[in-house]
């Protein structure tokens, strides 16, 4: 059986329809804080169990023997190793051939406090004995593209990344590697970097924007604490916004950029490029 966690998300659900379209239904099973948003998946015949992270008690019997388990990260930020620490301590107690975790690009080497609690889980993981595959997932285009409605608003693009490089790919794509690392072999123990196939800064971000709306759209560098602020002012937490702000300083410095094209050979095609999910954003307004 193959257990996706956070299966009703916008990642997991792309996994999900990955899997389905290579296994059949009755072979996988989705662990889900609320079971009603699974109620679609269960009709098609994958088993939904329901499991809250910070529930340690609904993890019991989540897992059995012999398990794929994909553990995709919780989106609390500050509160996700102990969610984390739980799934892996039930995942070991109940004997799960794999456990692929949803990490962060250079978890181990990077400085942007986002990865933190990812490496935190990567040290517990390694150290519970069961086996692992790290799916160390670069930035998402849908980090930029979701917010395009502000940009074309005001025709600004906020942040903190200078001149920095960035690698994107879409959630589609780091789901297609989830789903080759789950369906395949020979990924035990494996950690693999992953990002998308060609590198921008958030000027050419802007400028690509600019191109396909048809209205001016400039970037605009700001110092981290005045970013921050700005991401307080439009209604996000300040530790929040600190850490996104934080992450672009991080991006100035190179930390989001990685040239392996290890994620376009994993799901056997080119990754998601800038135009096309500026394009696809678009369209979807």
């Amino acid at each position: 059986m193959i257990v996706v966690t956070g299966a009703t998300g916008k990642l997991g659900r792309f996994v999900v329809e990955g899997l389905l379209k290579k296994v059949p239904a009755n072979q996988v099973a989705v662990a889900v804080r609320d079971p009603d948003k699974a109620k679609d998946l269960a009709a098609r015949g994958v088993q939904v169990r329901r499991v809250d992270y910070s529930q340690p008690g609904t993890l019991d019997g989540a897992f059995a023997k012999g398990d794929t388990v994909l553990l995709i990260s919780a989106n609390e930020v500050g509160k996700r190793f102990p969610q984390h620490s739980a799934v892996i301590d039930a995942a070991k107690k109940a004997g799960v051939k794999r456990l692929a975790y949803t990490s962060i690009l250079s978890a181990d080497t990077t400085g942007i406090a986002l990865a933190a609690e990812h490496k935190a889980t990567e040290e517990a993981l390694r150290a519970s004995g069961v086996p692992f595959t790290f799916l160390r997932n670069g930035w998402y285009f849908e980090n930029y593209t979701e917010n395009l409605a502000p940009a074309l608003q005001y025709g600004v693009v906020q942040g903190s990344a200078k001149d920095g490089r960035v690698a994107p790919a879409s959630r589609e794509d780091y789901a297609d590697a989830a789903v080759a690392v789950l369906t395949g072999t020979g990924h035990e123990g494996q950690v693999y970097e992953l990002a998308g196939d060609t590198a921008f800064t958030m000027t050419e971000y802007a400028a690509e924007v600019s191109r396909q709306s048809g209205k001016a759209v400039a970037y605009v560098d700001l110092p981290a604490p005045e970013y921050s602020a700005a991401l307080v002012k439009v209604g996000l937490p300040k530790p929040y916004a600190d850490i996104l702000a934080d992450a672009d300083a991080g991006l100035a410095k190179g930390e989001l950029f990685n040239d392996s094209h290890t994620l376009s050979r994993l799901i056997g095609r080119p990754t998601t490029k800038l135009a096309e999910a500026v394009g696809a954003a678009l369209k979807a307004r």
